[in-house]
């Protein structure tokens, strides 16, 4: 059962003064709740960087508002998936505070095995297809693969950050890069320039946790 156009995204309505333009980038209106989401956003990644616990609860409220922003624009591949970063998020934080490894040890910034690397391209590409098509059955979203594989790689990419594992900025990278041409089409100025400061920050963290991961006892992949 598909939404119609008077569907999902009208049922936001009430976001409306949330929406209404705090300013113009690019000839587009960029709306308090967009700017509230990029802020939140940068903090959280700023944190992540440092392998600092309190990312998570920024993490979550970011993705609330992210969510509800992206379900007025009818992206609902990216909605959704701003709701499984919540759920992710709570796990995620319970994982960086009390999570071990196979080794039974607290969890450390380590790197993925070549198996390990490949299973998580193969569960992404698996992802892909099945969430286009049911974003493209169930909802009217206007470009439904295209939404779906940012978020198949985003559902990897949030399981390996919670598990910190290194591959998971290499996966941000790549999700970032194709969100920006996702919400360029979408005329999300502010969300393109922070997904574009995020591809930035996903290189950053790459770096930072391969260094990190040197001095860390090594893992196999999975744990």
């Amino acid at each position: 059962m598909a939404f119609g156009p008077d569907g999902l995204a009208a049922s936001l309505v009430w976001l409306d003064p949330w929406l209404a333009p705090s300013f113009t980038a690019w000839g587009v209106p960029v709306s308090q709740l967009e700017c509230w989401a990029f802020v939140l956003s940068l903090l959280m990644v700023g944190l992540n960087l440092k392998v600092n616990d309190l990312a998570w609860p920024l993490a979550i409220i970011s993705s609330v508002l992210y969510g509800l922003l992206f379900a007025r624009s009818k992206l609902y591949g990216e909605a959704s998936l701003q709701l499984l970063f919540v759920i992710i998020s709570c796990w995620g934080w319970w994982q960086w505070v009390r999570g071990v490894g196979r080794d039974q040890r607290p969890l450390s910034v380590r790197t993925l095995s070549p198996s390990g690397r490949w299973l998580a391209l193969c569960v992404s590409l698996l992802l892909w297809p099945a969430l286009g098509y049911l974003l493209h059955h169930i909802t009217d979203s206007d470009v439904p693969y295209m939404d779906a594989l940012p978020t198949a790689g985003s559902v990897v990419g949030q399981w390996l950050l919670a598990r910190k594992w290194v591959d998971n900025w290499p996966c941000w990278l790549l999700v970032n890069l194709i969100s920006m041409g996702l919400f360029a089409y979408k005329q999300l100025w502010l969300t393109v320039l922070l997904y574009g400061l995020f591809a930035i920050l996903s290189v950053v963290g790459w770096r930072a946790w391969l260094r990190m991961s040197q001095q860390a006892p090594s893992s196999a992949a999975g744990g």
